[in-house]
């Protein structure tokens, strides 16, 4: 069970980043994937979730309208589609996997991926 994490990297303010999070077959159909970032000295908080119909999904208000999630079932893939970004974007970016229905609760989800820095200059 494993998550993988990549795409991050030094983007000036305004520009977009498209994050991905690969994960191993047997967890990906059945979870809820979410997006969660650790800025420094910060605690880590909620970003982005999509269900794992792709149904529904949810955004933090400081990145709703900026940032969309999306899911590729073949792919075992999910993506953060990061635009407009801020330097208070700076942070480390995990994504996660959950079968709660807490879905912005970093408590309910059960596997983590390493993170991925995004590094964003004004």
């Amino acid at each position: 069970v494993q998550l993988q994490a990549s795409g991050g990297g030094l983007v000036q303010a305004g520009g977009s980043l498209r994050l991905s999070c690969v994960a191993s077959g047997r967890i990906f159909s059945g979870y809820s994937m979410g997006w969660f970032r650790q800025a420094p000295g910060k605690e880590r908080e909620f970003v982005a979730v999509i269900t794992r119909s792709g149904g529904s999904l949810y955004y933090s208000d400081s990145v709703k309208g900026r940032f969309t999630i999306s899911r590729v079932s073949a792919k075992n893939t999910v993506y953060l589609q990061m635009s407009s970004l801020k330097p208070e974007d700076t942070a480390v970016y995990y994504c996660a996997a959950t079968f709660s229905v807490d879905l912005r609760n970093e408590n309910a989800y059960l596997y983590w991926g390493k993170g991925t820095l995004v590094t964003v200059s004004s």
